[in-house]
């Protein structure tokens, strides 16, 4: 059975909606600074510190993508799909499925219908033995319960994907071959740090998921404030924390009711 958790009544919202074009361009480059350092570093005899430079590239291109499938960049929803196939070509997966998907998570959150979330039942080793099986899960649900459509921009992700491969390969130039590596070992481990850090522990609490305060949800771009975006996902993830403090502040019993991502680096004041 899903989360029942709705979203609080007379809470203030709509204005934290608000998009202008440079906070467009601040997210769609938001996570090119971090692909520019694995690239120097992969090229330089450091090269074994460029896993974490990838890292936080696939943190911050994987809220790049999640704001695209809200509609939430300020852009036209063939914009939003068009960030959402170069995003799919650079990460090494088809996009499209995962927002097929995280469309049906938003709508069955942990329930039966929900792919995205199963693993949120999960232990940490669990998932951590299932994480290469999740996105083919996810493309097999989204092509098999998709429209005409999401197959056909999933087939879309697909050719940019073999394209990205293709020229990576045909140069063959060491950043890039140990970029494919990094993207490859991130999709299977996404099941764990994109979904089950964020749900693990849930199911039956009446949350929509776990949120994180304090440095630690800064050091992951705002991505922990999760049950918050569950709530309100019309709020860009940069105004997820006034709308925390306003949902903290103005609900009686729901800052109690938090559960963090990782409570020993949990600061709510």
């Amino acid at each position: 059975m899903a989360h029942s958790e709705q979203p609080p009544k007379g809470v203030h919202w709509h204005d934290l909606t608000q998009f202008g074009p440079l906070d467009t361009l601040k997210e769609l480059t938001l996570c090119l600074p971090w692909l520019g350092a694995s690239f120097v570093l992969y090229a330089s005899p450091l090269w074994m510190i460029g896993p974490f430079a990838s890292f936080m590239f696939f943190l911050c291109a994987l809220r790049l993508n999640h704001e695209a499938i809200h509609g939430n960049l300020g852009l036209s929803r063939g914009g939003d799909s068009i960030v959402m196939h170069v995003l799919s070509a650079i990460m090494l997966g088809s996009n499209h499925a995962d927002a097929f998907c995280h469309l049906k998570h938003h709508k069955h959150n942990m329930g039966e219908d929900d792919v995205e979330g199963r693993c949120g039942h999960m232990t940490f080793w669990q998932v951590l033995k299932y994480g290469p099986r999740f996105p083919v899960d996810l493309n097999k649900a989204a092509w098999r319960s998709g429209s005409r459509y999401w197959r056909r921009e999933m087939v879309l992700d697909w050719v940019f994907v073999a394209g990205f491969v293709a020229l990576c390969l045909g140069v063959g130039a060491r950043f890039l071959l140990l970029h494919l590596a990094a993207m490859a070992v991130a999709q299977c481990l996404t099941a764990l740090f994109a979904v089950w850090i964020t749900h693990q522990g849930t199911h039956g609490s009446g949350l929509a998921g776990r949120s994180q305060r304090g440095i630690m949800a800064k050091a992951a771009y705002l991505m922990l404030y999760h049950r918050e975006h569950h709530l309100f996902p019309r709020v860009p993830v940069c105004h997820l924390p006034a709308l925390a403090d306003r949902l903290d502040s103005q609900v009686a019993g729901y800052a109690q009711s938090r559960q963090p991502v990782v409570p020993l680096w949990d600061n709510a004041g």
